[in-house]
């Protein structure tokens, strides 16, 4: 009897080991596939209003990609993916048209987003902006 409680002992402890080792190495796995986690205004960007006057676009970087706010009448301020939905070029804003232009095609947009011409198959993605004093809140 007493083999068999120590085999018994010896199968259980290798069990809780493997079991540990198996956890150890599915967790960084886990990390990976899961969605990071993100704090509400972590994706936030503030930019001062004086930076952007009326009939003008500001270039920044929102989360890593491109983006443009523009002051389309004062205090109306709209904010968008600066990413050609074409073929990804960097648009620019051209104010004497009052239009962005995608240099790569010739795409043009509207300053809402939409497409006025060219090859770009959907609008320009929009991003949520807020008035916070004298800065603007985009994200």
């Amino acid at each position: 009897m007493e083999t068999s409680s120590r085999r018994k002992f010896l199968v259980s402890a290798l069990g809780m080991i493997g079991a540990a080792f198996a956890g150890v190495a599915a967790y960084p796995v886990f990390r990976y596939l899961s969605p990071p986690a993100m704090d509400k205004d972590k994706g936030r960007v503030s930019i001062s209003r004086a930076q952007v006057g009326v009939g003008q676009a500001y270039f920044f970087q929102f989360q890593g990609h491109p983006a443009v706010v523009l002051q389309k009448t004062p205090g109306v301020f709209v904010a968008f993916s600066a990413i050609c939905t074409h073929l990804g070029c960097i648009i620019k804003w051209l104010p004497e048209k009052e239009e962005f232009l995608c240099p790569c095609h010739a795409g043009r947009y509207a300053t809402d987003g939409k497409v006025l011409g060219g090859p770009p198959p959907k609008p320009l993605p929009t991003i949520p902006v807020a008035l916070s004093g004298d800065n603007l809140l985009v994200g």
